[in-house]
């Protein structure tokens, strides 16, 4: 197949993997690329190179799939790697395509415009995986082979750092198809008879389960076992179900649940230290561990037996061997799932109502992008319930600032459903910039901005431990003229009586409306939120 140039070549690409929306900034060095992707899909302009990644990678994360971001070389490429650390720590699907230098001054070290030193070695760094473009004979096969190591489990963000001139001449594309691997599972046999013999058994689903859905839900109802997840396996199974307990492992009564399993089977998760207390919490003896990744199996807690291989094959074998737990167990189960829900509601206070508002008002596959922010960290990551994986959007990585893109992102990937985005002041200020994104693509996207003056977290953990504040305490913008300066709607939140009709209207716009929750006038929550760090002599 021949195309005239690289533009035309990256479309087709683009167009067999099902991405219709790219993100990226125009350059000199990216310029036949842009101009191809915005005559035959959507190119999308966001302000920042950090800001293309993120909404690609919530793009793919909310159709399950792949998103694309093209950036510009040198400083264009250095500002995606943040975003790219995201999406690596994560395991989700980016196609970052860079520009590079013409090919002859490749490596050169002259100082061409936009050139830097080893592009490819930073790319490598932060990506699973990199490569350069040689030929206009090799695009094709190099852009395919980083979509398939992306799309590949665990996955994570492929860079394609692709020279001027061989972006401008004709290109020569021959399509081969890659065969599938499939991981075996192994060790079987002796994880079955444990999970036969448990009468009081726990799951506990990571990102890694979230392809497992089917299994792992015909499992839970087989066992009648508690599910606990990590941030990134919420939704696995819907979190209305009774059994889903969620994201409370380290409360005081899912620690006592853990204390007394006879069992407890983990799918696809490695245990982030701020869902372990650090890896404080205990787990039981008898615990099988099930990843596509052999280096994470053991890594963390030891295992009784290690599956190695892929969570739906090794779900699906184990589904013949699961018995009953006792009655007891699993109405002990649904008792502790009630009990750390109504805990937390309670210590959020006033922000319990936009809690209930959001759910109230959004369908059940609305999308909820969160920043890194308290509302997030406190309630919007265990409370808000979640029935789809693909509708759990945040930065897995704790990096503030990426919120508003990867909103943008899922928005654009499903325009059928309404997205929210949750997000600080302090993380919103990271990329103002996107605002104007927000303003010119006009999605169906309700920004909800809580105002608290500054960074909040690490207000509350230097209030609680030091003698003063450093760098934490803010000036944030009037955000009802910043909304109309940059002709967005603006509704305002002050009481929690205006939680409901407020983000009702806000959810039921067709377009993008901005929501300030006036922390100040709302009211404190009843207890200020910490991370769950440790600081030396506390």
């Amino acid at each position: 197949m021949k195309y005239a140039d690289g533009g035309a070549l990256l479309v087709a690409v683009l167009k067999e993997l099902g991405i219709d929306t790219v993100f990226g900034i125009v350059s000199v060095h990216n310029l036949p690329l842009v101009e191809a992707v915005d005559r035959e899909l959507r190119f999308v302009p966001v302000r920042h190179e950090a800001s293309a990644v993120n909404a690609a990678d919530a793009y793919g994360r909310a159709r399950g799939s792949i998103g694309c971001a093209l950036t510009s070389t040198g400083t264009g490429a250095g500002n995606a790697a943040g975003s790219l650390i995201e999406a690596l720590a994560s395991g989700t699907s980016v196609l970052h395509v860079t520009g590079q230098v013409e090919s002859a001054y490749l490596g050169s070290g002259r100082g061409f415009i936009h050139e830097t030193k080893d592009q490819l070695g930073m790319l490598t760094a932060v990506s699973a995986h990199a490569a350069t473009v040689g030929s206009a004979d090799e695009a094709g096969r190099v852009l395919r082979a980083a979509a398939r190591a992306a799309l590949a489990s665990p996955g994570g963000p492929a860079s394609v750092e692709w020279p001027i001139d061989l972006q401008y001449a004709a290109q020569t594309d021959a399509v081969v198809e890659a065969p599938e691997t499939v991981v075996p599972v192994s060790e079987l046999g002796a994880a079955a008879e444990l999970l036969s013999a448990a009468r009081c058994p726990l799951i506990w689903a990571g990102g890694g389960a979230t392809d497992a859905r089917t299994e792992l839900a015909a499992l839970v109802e087989a066992t009648g076992a508690g599910l606990l997840t990590s941030n990134s396996g919420r939704g696995a199974v819907p979190e209305d179900h009774p059994q889903v307990i969620g994201n409370f492992a380290t409360t005081p009564a899912v620690r006592a649940l853990l204390a007394d399993a006879d069992l407890l089977l983990t799918v696809g998760t490695h245990f982030r230290s701020n869902e372990t207390a650090d890896y404080g919490l205990r787990l039981p003896a008898a615990h099988v561990q099930i990843d596509i990744d052999r280096a994470a199996l053991g890594r963390v807690y030891p295992v009784a037996h290690a599956l190695h291989g892929d969570a739906a094959a090794a779900l699906g074998a184990l589904l013949p061997h699961a018995r009953r737990a006792d009655p007891d167990w699993t109405r002990r189960v649904t008792t502790v799932r009630t009990d750390v829900r109504a805990a937390l509601h309670d210590s959020i206070g006033p922000q319990a109502a936009i809690c209930d508002a959001l759910r109230a008002a959004l369908p059940r596959d609305a999308v909820v992008a969160r920043d890194v922010t308290i509302p997030s960290s406190s309630w919007g990551n265990r409370l808000l319930e979640m029935y789809d994986p693909k509708a759990n959007v945040f930065p897995r990585g704790g990096g503030i600032g990426q919120g508003l893109g990867m909103g943008i992102g899922a928005a654009l990937a499903a325009p059928e459903r309404p997205t929210v985005v949750i997000a600080g002041d302090g993380g919103l200020a990271v990329h103002l910039g996107e605002l104007l994104t927000l303003a010119q693509e006009r999605p169906r996207l309700t920004l909800l901005v809580f105002n608290d003056g500054g960074y909040g977290v690490l207000r509350n953990m230097q209030d609680r431990y030091a003698d003063r504040r450093s760098g934490v305490d803010l000036t944030t913008p009037d955000f009802e003229l910043l909304a109309r300066a940059c002709r967005l709607p603006y509704l305002r939140i002050a009481d929690a009586d205006h939680a409901a009709p407020v983000i009702q209207e806000a959810v039921g716009s067709d377009g993008p409306v901005l929501v300030e929750v006036d922390l100040a006038a709302l009211g404190p929550m009843k207890n200020p939120f910490t991370p769950p760090v440790k600081i030396p002599g506390t």
